[in-house]
């Protein structure tokens, strides 16, 4: 498993392991997940952020198995066509919209 780092939406700073600070996964149909001490894996309060763009996106093949949908998630996120993504902002109340959460191009080391 790859670790994997963001810019919050909201804030413009990294989402990263080493200064951990809340951090809310959301989609599109008003769920959210608030992470508290992330570990740079891509999951916030037990949901994996690729997982979840599967979901939101009814790859076809979802098994329910985080492992198995993560994998098609990752696929999606890289493969050049558009998708619904997850928010990851530092406000938990922030309203999802569909916009990519940019990489961290420190990948959280800052």
């Amino acid at each position: 498993m790859g670790q994997f780092s963001w810019i919050a939406q909201d804030t413009n700073r990294s989402i990263s392991s080493e200064n951990p600070k809340p951090v809310t996964m959301s989609d599109n149909k008003g769920n959210k997940w608030t992470e508290t001490e992330y570990e740079g894996y891509g999951e916030f309060n037990g949901k994996d952020f690729y997982q979840l763009l599967a979901e939101m996106n009814n790859v076809k093949g979802l098994t329910g198995d985080p492992d198995i949908d993560r994998g098609y998630g990752i696929d999606l996120f890289y493969s050049g066509c558009s998708f619904l993504s997850p928010n990851l902002n530092e406000g938990p109340n922030m309203e999802w919209k569909n916009e990519v959460p940019d990489s961290c191009p420190d990948q959280g080391w800052t």
